[in-house]
């Protein structure tokens, strides 16, 4: 099932290719979406949604609602 987290603080490519990244780097196997317009990432991956929310907001970002 995905995960689908909104972070209010995406506002790049660049950012959104570094959230991307860094999920990879803990999961690479996991299929990851950005949405820039809608500020969302979606994930799905074996890993715990609490290390998604980790490996999201080691990137500097914020979860909305986290």
């Amino acid at each position: 099932m995905a995960l689908k987290l909104h972070v209010p603080t995406l506002n790049s490519p660049e950012a959104a290719q570094d959230i991307k990244d860094t999920i990879l780097t803990h999961e690479p196997d996991a299929k990851v979406d950005i949405n820039l317009e809608q500020k969302t990432v979606t994930v799905e991956g074996k890993a715990s949604e609490e290390t998604f929310k980790q490996a999201i907001t080691a990137t500097g970002h914020q979860i909305s609602g986290y």
